[in-house]
């Protein structure tokens, strides 16, 4: 493996421990839904976002005009469930350290997130004193798993992929670094259990990212 130029950070349950309760998220946006629709939508597989999203065109074949309102409304139903899980969020006492850490060893440390960057921010309000790149859902023309969000960053610090690491708790986070290119590591602080990842196969997977910080240590990767 290369020696590590850069490191890419997934946030929620990989930096910190924020409550956000998804399945409710796609509860609430369900209830939102039957205002808009001929019967109460059924959540899918997608994330919130993204069924948001395709619930949102449904109406719009409609009624456009309906459906900006629903994806707005919707919108701010997601980001008021952020904030709420942000402020009862807690950094992880680790993440500093080891985000120190890594500057100390010359690698640069970036942050991508589907977060907006007021509830991140209400949890971690120096992110941009400890990392050399922050980008929040809003400032992401393209969320993960697309690459395009992980590009995004490497491209603001300058590092090539095939040196660098995608870090995250979701195995989209993995997916997101297999589809740039870069080394993927998984860990398991989040809501997902190591099989999770299986399929993808990530470089590494640890219980959180201060042991995955020693086993790059020890490797000599950084």
């Amino acid at each position: 493996m290369p020696q590590l130029d850069a490191i890419i950070f997934d946030f929620d349950g990989t930096l910190a421990d924020v409550p956000l309760d998804f399945d409710w998220m796609k509860t609430k946006i369900a209830a939102l839904g039957e205002v808009f629709m001929d019967e109460r939508p059924v959540p899918n597989s997608k994330p919130a976002l993204e069924w948001l999203e395709e619930l949102a065109c449904q109406v719009m074949k409609r009624d456009r005009a309906e459906g900006m309102e629903f994806l707005s409304r919707g919108r701010l139903v997601i980001a008021a469930m952020e904030l709420d899980a942000a402020r009862d969020g807690a950094l992880f006492d680790f993440t500093r350290p080891m985000l120190t850490t890594l500057k100390e060893h010359g690698v640069a440390a970036g942050v991508i997130t589907r977060n907006i960057s007021p509830a991140v921010k209400t949890v971690f309000p120096d992110i941009e004193d400890y990392t050399r790149v922050f980008i929040p859902r809003e400032d992401a023309p393209k969320l993960k798993p697309d690459p395009a969000h992980l590009y995004q960053a490497l491209t603001a610090i300058g590092a090539d992929p095939k040196n660098s690491l995608m870090v995250g708790d979701h195995p989209m986070d993995v997916e997101t670094g297999r589809r740039a290119g870069t080394l993927c590591a998984a860990v398991t602080s989040g809501n997902s259990e190591a099989e999770a990842f299986a399929d993808l196969a990530p470089d590494f997977i640890c219980t959180n990212v201060a042991a995955l910080l020693d086993r790059l240590v020890t490797a000599r990767l950084i």
